[in-house]
């Protein structure tokens, strides 16, 4: 059966200053199929996609929507138009209901008035279609989970008449029940006859949701696949323009004495509730567990982030019951946040400060900064790391999300830490980032460091770690040597 086009792009050019966003790049999407797009970071995804929802006009170029000329200028007039954009971070209004929502700009009227009646007895239609007949109209979108605000804007684009649906790494906060039940929402959207555009670095998430998959590089194309006629290699390969034959490294590590050691910890009215482990040098250990399990809070409560309700943590000769993160740092503990852009990094700050934040003292002359000091070891870290950058002046938000990842880590290092406890450390990342953090951590073992490294992402757990811990419900139920564990083993107890 030849599917429709509904959404045609072709030679599309875009220039931010002196950088070359997309370079004739051209784009198909056809009613009733899932387009995979995939690519870097600065590969010039969200540049294009900016262009498809009318957030940024194109230097150059033609598109078309249903065989009409398209040219949003705005993001309202892309909507009116039949093009809806579901971000990564969703744009609801939190403070107002499900129905307002879904009608701001656009409510029914009648006689001047709004027609409320109506309005919900469409949106309880739509939301019986998306498989959420009892969600009601007038919740508060703030009292919602995430997977049911991406519902209430997809309600929003289907009663926009949406034409195209783009989704932008939709399922980056979700967890594991939410995204099934999201894969069963896209297939419906297939089945109405929508055009679907699907952006993610998950290539076995591409794999389960989408038709075909297109490659860009540095703002071009590198070809479209019907993804079952193409391997990830190929992918991996068209994505990076190199050959990624070991993404997850295999050095013979020496394990070393105990450097962290975890007894009976537990956290204040929250998890973990009873937790022990021990880490040892040059091993690097997983935490899996569903989200809500408590990875977080344990890594937490080991930093002296959140308090201990009982328990100890002994970091070498320390033993702390109630120290501070500030103590956990000069006892050579390390802390890599999930949340990379509000608590992980000093977005406003350059390079420089953010990888030195935690130990100005090193830089500094008779208690003064030293501004040659900050320079050089700001150059080494980078030059150590591989962070592409301009300079060390360079503001951090400016940074790829792998570039700010490894400084984020950088900083660790920074402060002498011989513990490090990674939060999430690829997420949001393209896999070409993901290949050097992966290498990055298992350098840092071979060092002699030992590291504490919590994922939702079980590929790279099992593909990095020496041993694996899976949290449930606050309890660290079950640990294990690599060997002893599968993917279905892991989740079997997660899920338990």
């Amino acid at each position: 059966m030849t599917s429709t086009a509904a959404l045609t792009i072709d030679d599309l050019w875009k220039r931010f200053g002196a950088t070359q966003a997309l370079r004739g790049v051209s784009l198909r999407a056809e009613a009733g199929r899932v387009l995979a797009l995939i690519g870097e970071n600065g590969a010039g995804k969200s540049t294009l996609m900016k262009i498809l929802a009318g957030d940024v006009q194109p230097d150059r170029g033609e598109m078309t929507l249903v065989g009409q000329p398209y040219a949003p200028r705005t993001p309202l007039a892309a909507r009116h138009a039949g093009v809806a954009m579901i971000y990564q971070e969703l744009s609801l209004a939190p403070h107002l209901s499900i129905e307002d929502n879904v009608f701001l700009g656009r409510e029914q009227h009648v006689f001047g008035w709004i027609d409320r009646a109506a309005q919900r007895r469409r949106l309880q239609q739509v939301l019986a279609e998306l498989g959420r007949p009892n969600l009601s109209p007038q919740t508060i979108v703030s009292d919602l989970s995430p997977g049911v605000r991406q519902i209430v804007e997809i309600a929003r684009a289907l009663l926009f008449d949406a034409r195209v649906i783009i989704f932008d790494e939709p399922t980056s906060s979700l967890p594991h029940d939410d995204v099934q039940r999201l894969f069963k929402v896209i297939a419906d959207l297939k089945a109405r006859g929508i055009a679907v555009i699907y952006i993610s670095h998950f290539l076995e998430e591409i794999r389960a949701v989408a038709d075909d998959v297109q490659v860009l590089r540095d703002g071009r194309d590198e070809g479209r696949f019907l993804l079952k006629n193409v391997s990830d290699d190929e992918l991996v390969r068209r994505m990076v323009g190199r050959q990624v034959d070991e993404l997850f490294p295999s050095s013979q590590r020496r394990f070393g004495e105990v450097l962290l050691e975890v007894e009976n910890l537990s956290g204040v009215g929250r998890p973990p509730y009873g937790a022990s482990l021990t880490l040892r040098r040059g091993e690097i250990l997983g935490v899996a567990g569903l989200v809500g399990s408590g990875r977080t809070e344990l890594l937490r409560c080991i930093m002296g982030l959140d308090p201990i309700r009982s328990g100890q943590v002994r970091c070498g000769a320390a033993q702390f019951t109630s120290a501070s993160p500030a103590q956990r740092i000069r006892s050579g503990v390390g802390f890599v946040s999930e949340d990379r852009k509000h608590e992980g990094l000093a977005q406003n700050l350059s390079i420089s400060d953010n990888l030195q934040l935690s130990r100005f003292g090193k830089v500094a002359v008779a208690g003064l900064l030293s501004p040659k000091r900050c320079e050089a070891a700001a150059q080494d870290l980078i030059r150590s790391l591989a962070i592409k950058c301009r300079d060390g002046k360079q503001e951090i938000c400016r940074l790829s999300g792998g570039n700010q990842q490894k400084a984020a880590i950088g900083r660790v290092l920074f402060q002498e830490a011989d513990v490090l406890l990674l939060d999430e450390p690829t997420r949001g990342i393209d896999v070409g980032a993901k290949a050097e953090i992966y290498r990055l951590m298992d350098q840092l073992a071979q060092q002699g460091k030992a590291v504490l490294f919590v994922s939702s992402y079980l590929p790279e757990l099992m593909g990095v770690c020496d041993r694996i811990a899976v949290m449930n419900r606050g309890r660290l139920v079950a640990l294990r040597d690599i060997a002893d564990w599968t993917e279905e083993a892991i989740l079997a107890e997660a899920v338990a």
